[in-house]
């Protein structure tokens, strides 16, 4: 997308997530904007999806997800410069109207805290592997200078990770973020993580200490910051406001320290620890079938964008054994579904579905990003989509039982494959191997066709003239609700913005405008072309329904006289929807001075209670353009 497309693009999703009265937070992942909203039925999920530049929308985990692919930063970004919404204090607002459960409320406060901070892990961690690759071909060895200060470009923000989640932690649990900031950095100041790795013996007044380390860890922090955001509360109902400033800090920093060290802490890495071993266990009971499981499962919790989620257990087992083997196992599924995509690319004729599917392979195979594949083709057509997920699970039994690990998170991808060097990396490379061309043959030998694409094909009675008495069937035939789909693609505009008043002022009808990108004017309907002008400049329908449609090229453009307009239906002859009437020189119309803007127009709107465009400020050829409702 133009980067001169975001302004509009975050203005229209703000407006169909139901405004920014409606918004409580919004912070955004690797691929998808997530907002926290007060009511989801204020949430137009249909035009929302629509706008270009949106891949999909999903209401899951509490969210709406809003599914844009690479470029969601700037769309975040473009999101608070043109709309009054601010990134600071977001949470300050009362959540009203929304349901709550477990569920939601774990997926929120996760994604919540580590949403922010993924790029810059994802970023360390491919640094690592970049190092690894370098020390593994002798480019770099680990004495030299340039190699321990690009290490601790990469390592410090996975050592310091508990003071990036105090500061996210913050602002979800609503505390002083510096006072987090400052429990995090007490957390892992030198002096401490020194008498832990020395195995001191430290009281607090008296009260003997359990030295844990806290570099990398995840769970204490966020624990800890919640409880400050409790302590915050009472403070700031007790303390008197004249010292408000300096006091609430101070006593949060001497309560929450100390209580961190002696018991937030403790409790949080035994139950941090119970965590790691008994997912670790569970791989170990039998890797083959938990591996299989886990990778197979993996697509859907991409797809329903739970898959952060398991981003603390990761953390965890980084922290706890030094790698990591949940991501490593589900990993695969990104080569899976580029694959699958692949599979498309190659085998499809149509250039729209070539156009989709070639981006979105390459992003998921050199980036690990896989919405758009998913998104965008592989769920779209259903059979690539398990086609994907069934060899995700192949590769991630083969992952599982080869026991390979990642020292630190990493996504799946070509360029990140350097940082699984180590044990299993060659059952890892054969995984991945397996995952992407067996998907890409399978899927292209069985798991698409054109036959998929939704756009109905010409048959041989499409093309044939029908009798007086079917036409005048038609055109008598019963009233009834209609939709009326686009015959071309381009900008919708209101048609009292048409520059003609007998369109703009409805003396011929209601409908809508288009300003077409192309000059391939298709059937908006099935029906009968009651009226076929000998110059092609207006075409005439009659829809099945009883919908008498008018389709107007450009204005004035009867002065070409038949110029630029190759006709490819006649009169009286059925057609289907999305059959080619006319194909209109767009170029030659322009050059003769003439608009383009196309009126597409109800002729018997009479006969309707309601003419109703769809709200949306570009549509696609087929897609839906008029409601017609009926008396």
């Amino acid at each position: 997308m133009a980067k001169k497309n975001y302004d509009t693009l975050s203005k229209d999703i703000v407006k169909y997530v139901g405004g920014t009265k409606n918004i409580i937070s919004l912070v955004h992942c690797a691929t998808r904007l997530r907002f926290k909203v007060k009511d989801h039925d204020c949430v137009d999920k249909e035009n929302l999806s629509q706008l270009e530049g949106v891949i999909t929308v999903l209401d899951s985990g509490g969210q709406i997800q809003v599914v844009i692919g690479n470029h969601v930063s700037d769309v975040y970004e473009a999101v608070f410069k043109n709309t009054d919404l601010k990134q600071e204090n977001q949470e300050a607002q009362p959540e009203e109207g929304t349901k709550k459960n477990l569920l939601n409320t774990f997926m929120d406060t996760i994604s919540g805290i580590f949403a922010p901070v993924l790029g810059a892990m994802s970023g360390a961690g491919m640094l690592k592997a970049l190092l690894i690759l370098c020390t593994t071909f002798g480019g770099l060895t680990a004495d030299m200078g340039t190699y321990r200060i690009l290490y601790a470009a990469a390592d410090g923000v996975f050592t310091f990770i508990p003071v990036f989640l105090a500061f996210t932690a913050a602002k979800k649990f609503k505390a002083n973020e510096f006072v987090a900031v400052g429990i995090a950095a007490a957390l892992v100041y030198p002096d401490l993580t020194a008498a832990y790795s020395a195995g001191e013996a430290l009281t607090f007044l008296k009260i003997p200490v359990v030295l844990v380390s806290y570099t990398s860890s995840v769970i204490p922090i966020i624990i800890a910051v919640y409880a400050l955001s409790k302590l915050e509360k009472v403070l700031k109902k007790i303390v008197p406001a004249v010292c408000k400033t300096f006091l609430t800090p101070l006593v949060s920093l001497a309560v929450m320290v100390p209580a961190t060290y002696l018991l937030i802490g403790p409790i949080a890495d035994t139950a941090g620890k119970l965590l790691a071993s008994g997912y670790t266990g569970l791989v170990a009971l039998n890797p083959v079938i938990a591996g299989g499981l886990l990778g197979l499962i993996w697509p859907a919790a991409v797809m329903f964008g739970v898959h952060w989620g398991f981003v603390p257990i990761v953390m965890n087992n980084i922290a706890e054994y030094g790698r990591d083997t949940l991501f490593t196992i589900t990993g695969p599924n990104n080569m899976a579904q580029a694959g699958a995509t692949l599979g498309v690319f190659l085998k499809t004729k149509d250039k729209a579905v070539k156009e989709i599917a070639g981006p979105a392979a390459l992003s998921a195979v050199l980036a690990g990003i896989t919405e758009p594949a998913i998104y965008g083709v592989t769920l779209r057509f259903k059979r690539p989509f398990f086609i994907g997920a069934v060899f995700s699970g192949i590769a991630g039994a083969i992952v599982a039982a080869a026991g390979t690990g990642a020292p630190t998170l990493l996504g799946t991808s070509i360029l990140t494959l350097p940082g699984y060097i180590g044990v299993g990396f060659v059952g890892f490379l054969i995984a991945c191997a397996i995952a992407y061309f067996g998907s890409a043959i399978v899927t292209y030998f069985f798991g698409y066709s054109d036959n998929m694409l939704p756009k109905p094909k010409q048959d041989a009675a499409s093309s044939e003239s029908v009798t007086r008495e079917e036409k005048a069937g038609a055109v008598k035939g019963k009233i009834t609700d209609a939709e009326i789909a686009a015959p071309v693609s381009g900008k919708v505009i209101l048609l009292s913005d048409v520059k003609d008043e007998a369109f703009s002022g409805g003396a011929l009808g209601q409908g809508i405008a288009v300003i077409p990108e192309d000059g391939k004017v298709c059937a908006p309907c099935d029906g009968i072309v009651s009226v076929m002008y000998p110059t092609g400049h207006a075409i005439g329908i009659t829809s099945d329904t009883g919908a008498e449609i008018l389709i107007h090229i450009g204005m004035d453009t009867v002065t070409l006289d038949g110029k630029g307009f190759d006709i490819k239906v006649k009169e009286g002859q059925r057609v289907r929807m999305g059959e080619l009437l006319v194909v209109a020189d767009l170029a030659q119309i322009k050059e003769a001075g003439l608009d383009i803007t196309t009126p597409v127009i109800i002729a018997n709107t009479e006969e309707y209670l309601e003419v109703r465009p769809f709200k949306q400020e570009s549509v696609r050829q087929g897609e839906r353009l008029l409601a017609c409702i009926g008396k």
